[in-house]
């Protein structure tokens, strides 16, 4: 703490100093940054379940894993495959879905990694999009927008009538219903999106294996164990991808080269 008559104090404070004194200033927090509206903090009031995905993709060069980690890493790599005259088919994979994705490689280094810049700015999410369409508008009087969009649903007769009796009425109901919703189902819906990219990845790669079809049975069945017995004899590369998508850890999908 300064003394009351030491020169920064001084000048920070020139008015009269009165020593073990505190000023005090009040303050409402909300869940809105101010002047304008620049975003909303969703973990003020309820934390908000995100299912946002961090994206990574993996190329395979026939079935030898050759990179993983961001697109344009992997295109790089790709690109240096293929003109080094790769011999089997040269694919990269999202790991998020486990569909298999086209790029472009021709020209230099910069031109793929310039083409995958635009790419992926005018494939923006929409809703993204919106929001920052909603946030350069002028701010009308009121509460500030909460980002919700009107959609049309159809309820029975005692669902109207359940909901026009809860606080806030339907619409509010209907918000907090969808939200426990998604954190109640959250580890269920986690590990069918997994297990629908191992699909999609397998299908892929090694839909011509041997017990392709009886793994397949065994993926959708959560059973670990018969699943990594049934792919044992799958090239190592392949085998060890399709264990991660479907049952492994997120973190696991970017390796380092051999």
């Amino acid at each position: 703490m300064l003394a009351c008559d030491s020169p920064d104090t001084k000048r920070m404070w020139p008015l009269p100093c009165l020593e073990h004194h505190l000023i005090y200033t009040r303050m409402l927090l909300t869940c809105y940054l101010y002047p304008g509206i620049i975003i909303a903090i969703y973990n003020c009031e309820h934390t908000a379940v995100t299912d946002t995905p961090t994206y990574t993709y993996t190329s395979f060069d026939g079935d030898r894993r050759i990179a993983s980690g961001s697109l344009q890493a992997n295109a790089l790599v790709v690109k240096r495959a293929l003109e080094s005259g790769a011999t089997g088919p040269v694919l990269i994979f999202d790991d998020v879905t486990g569909h298999s994705i086209d790029i472009d490689t021709m020209g230099s280094d910069a031109d793929v990694v310039a083409r995958l810049a635009t790419s992926v700015a005018t494939d923006e999410p929409a809703a993204q999009v919106s929001a920052e369409a909603t946030a350069d508008e002028p701010r009308s009087r009121g509460r500030p927008k909460l980002g919700v969009v009107a959609r049309e649903i159809t309820l029975l007769p005692r669902h109207w009538e359940w909901l026009a009796t809860q606080p806030g009425g339907a619409s509010v109901a209907l918000r907090k219903l969808v939200e426990a919703a998604r954190r109640a189902h959250v580890d269920k819906d986690k590990t069918r999106k997994a297990h629908e990219r191992a699909y999609h990845f397998m299908s892929a790669m090694a839909g011509d294996l041997p017990g392709f079809e009886e793994a397949t049975r065994a993926l959708f069945a959560s059973d670990r164990a018969k699943f990594s017995t049934l792919i044992a004899t799958w090239p190592n590369d392949v085998r060890g991808h399709a264990l991660v998508l479907a049952f492994g850890d997120d973190a696991q999908l970017v390796f380092q080269p051999t």
